[in-house]
């Protein structure tokens, strides 16, 4: 009932980021923020689960009681806007999306500035356009892995972070020969281990693990502190320690 899709806000260097948009977010969002408050958002990959909310926050960006100085800079893939004007869309004219949202599209290697946060995007292993990022600020660095198979641009993007937030989707690595999308909490572990991270919070766990199996499972892969992003957890992005 009060577990979303996937959701989070950064905030850091006086901005606050909406990253990730699924179904049930917006409503978790607004107890933190509200829309009109929201500097960025960014999106991993468009899977509905990652970025249905977009829809409500269309309408509500502009026709709720929210007061909008200019359009909420929207990062995600190529095509995001497109997408969304495909599902708003009820007539033969194109929904003004761009009225709502000021949409920057991701590359690899994409690197913006929200406020005084540094995002830098890769593209990663999600069997279509997916991205993850690093958040930095003050010192301070978090990495999101998005939805993604373990691959080298990941573990370079989260090399040496404080914290990694990483998904745990796969109870079980697929079948020989078959296509992996996702990490294990194992997995997640690993790439933890191979960045050199601080800290790791696994996120995205699938239904055949509780959260409790998928941090047992990734802390018998990385050294370090093992946590959960249950819902409505905050979480200090600072090195383990200190």
């Amino acid at each position: 009932m009060d577990n979303p899709c996937s959701g989070y806000l950064v905030s850091g260097g006086g901005a606050r980021v909406w990253v990730d948009a699924g179904t049930g977010t917006l409503t978790q969002l607004q107890r933190h923020v509200g829309l009109g408050e929201l500097d960025a958002i960014w999106i991993s990959h468009l899977h509905a689960d990652h970025c249905a909310d977009l829809l409500t926050a269309y309408y509500g960006a502009l026709y709720a009681d929210v007061e909008l100085a200019a359009p909420i800079t929207l990062f995600g893939p190529p095509g995001i806007a497109d997408r969304l004007a495909h599902f708003l869309t009820n007539g033969p004219v194109r929904s003004p999306v761009e009225s709502a949202f000021d949409v920057r599209e991701l590359r690899d290697g994409h690197e913006a500035r929200v406020g005084g946060l540094a995002l830098t995007s890769r593209a990663v292993a999600h069997g279509m356009p997916a991205f993850a990022v690093r958040f930095e600020s003050g010192g301070g660095s978090l990495v999101y892995s998005g939805d993604t198979a373990p691959c080298d641009a990941l573990t370079e993007l989260a090399e040496g972070c404080d914290v990694l937030l990483c998904e745990a989707d796969l109870a079980e690595p697929p079948v020989p020969g078959g296509e992996q999308v996702h990490h294990t909490p194992e997995d997640a572990g690993d790439t933890a281990r191979a960045s050199g991270v601080g800290r790791l919070i696994v996120t995205h766990v699938g239904p055949a693990l509780t959260p409790g199996q998928a941090v047992d499972r990734a802390s018998a892969r990385f050294g370090g502190p093992v946590e959960h992003a249950a819902p409505g957890a905050a979480f200090p992005v600072v090195r383990a320690g200190s």
